[in-house]
């Protein structure tokens, strides 16, 4: 046997066990989606900033209450602009 033909029969081996033990693990009763279990997840949430008008991960942004209501920032720095804003007008 070829050296050449050695090399295509282990790689269409490993391709066929690579196919094999993932659909395994898909099927295997135990074992559940992080969507299916938790939701969506918060990280993939955006938000968009008042101030900038950036979309920010929910989980990443700046928050600030006020009379109920949460906003969402992408910094410090658009908080206070929004702040600031607020106060004045």
């Amino acid at each position: 046997m070829s050296p050449l033909r050695i090399i295509i029969l282990a790689i269409l081996f490993y391709i066929g066990y690579r196919l094999i033990s993932g659909s395994w693990k898909k099927s295997s009763p135990g074992r559940i989606k992080d969507e299916e279990h938790y939701g969506a997840s918060t990280s993939d949430v955006l938000m968009e900033d008042p101030v900038c008008l950036k979309l920010v991960p929910k989980k990443q942004a700046v928050t600030f209450e006020t009379n109920g209501d949460t906003y969402y920032f992408c910094s410090r720095e658009c908080c206070r602009e929004f702040r600031k804003q607020k106060r004045s007008g």
